[in-house]
């Protein structure tokens, strides 16, 4: 695995915290109706993205994942504003403002979505990995997905192919505790998600994923796996999250309490005490850092309010075909 070094923790610290910081400016709009319909903030999980980052090869590997997805893209490259102006419904979004929360999306940056339909996301990872494998092209798939999304059917169908045509794809379980509200003891006999692995004869296992050196870790290993011709492999990445599922859940489920104890083991919090306690920067590289992070979150803003709304001409590209569209525009007018 590529060292962690200094430099891992500071670059850690700032693109966590600005995730986070990014998503917190969503709410905020979010209340102001300026983003509409849905919004799922990651708030909590950000070491799962940072440490999977670090050992993934930024030049072919892929990422798919459900419908929290406004961070991943930008850890994959994707320019913060643009995805900011997508949850806006700008034409400037990642898709021209027609897909919005759930449906970001970057085929130059290998992020394919965001998707609204859950676990919908997880065949299609096993087959962007089955054509990565037919072609030759060396890339490992990471398919993301909630622990409600293990409930559905289609991750069975997959986890059988993906093992049987030994798939270049690590599947990962954001386990954040309660799906949707519901809690992981309540819709299973079993407790311990990434052990449905063991069913396929995957490599499988449990990880710290509020720590992102445990996540490059046991990523790191899974990848490498995948990339040599061994197949695919199943990891937990026990989380939190901090907000409630979406930005309309009341989260009556679980108590302020508990909320607090998470707050404890926070990956932000973690990543800052490691550098100060090693002196990789002191407070005032610190506050630098944060002002840096506040400074990129108000440009992100800025460019969403200021982009325009796209002519509603493109609802018609993106349906119908040239011949008909002109047939249609004709018969509008």
């Amino acid at each position: 695995m590529k060292e962690i070094t200094k430099e891992t923790y500071l670059k850690w610290y700032e693109d966590m915290l600005f995730w986070r910081k990014f998503e917190d400016k969503l709410a905020a709009v979010y209340i102001q109706q300026k983003v509409r319909g849905f919004l799922h903030l990651y708030n909590g999980q950000e070491a799962v993205l940072a440490g999977a980052l670090h050992v993934i090869d930024h030049d072919k590997d892929r990422m798919i994942t459900a419908y929290r997805n406004h961070v991943m893209p930008i850890g994959m490259g994707v320019d913060p504003k643009r995805v900011m102006a997508e949850l806006y419904g700008k034409s400037t979004g990642t898709s021209m403002g027609l897909g919005g929360s759930m449906h970001i999306f970057s085929k130059e940056h290998r992020f394919h979505g965001g998707h609204g339909i859950v676990g919908g996301q997880i065949p299609l990872g096993a087959g962007m990995a089955f054509g990565d494998k037919y072609f030759n092209r060396g890339a490992v798939t990471l398919c993301y997905m909630g622990d409600g999304a293990v409930r559905q059917g289609s991750l069975h169908e997959t986890l059988n192919l993906a093992m049987l045509w030994k798939l270049p794809v690590v599947f990962i379980v954001e386990n954040n505790g309660y799906a949707m509200g519901t809690s992981v003891e309540r819709t299973a006999n079993h407790t311990d998600i990434w052990k449905l692995g063991l069913g396929y004869e995957m490599p499988c296992g449990p990880v710290d994923g509020m720590n992102p050196v445990k996540v490059a870790e046991a990523l790191d290993e899974a990848i490498s796996r995948a990339r040599s011709g061994e197949g695919p492999s199943f990891l937990e990445m026990k989380t939190y999250r901090y907000r409630g599922h979406s930005m309309s859940d009341a989260q009556k489920y679980r108590t302020k309490d508990e909320v607090n104890e998470y707050r404890k083991i926070d990956p932000i919090t973690q990543v800052k005490k490691i550098i100060l306690e090693n002196d990789f920067a002191d407070e005032s590289e610190i506050s630098s850092i944060d002002a840096r992070v506040k400074s990129k979150v108000i440009e992100c803003e800025k460019f969403a309010e200021e982009s325009p709304y796209p002519d509603v001409s493109v609802m018609y590209d993106a349906v119908y075909e040239e011949e008909n569209y002109q047939f249609i525009n004709h018969k509008l007018k």
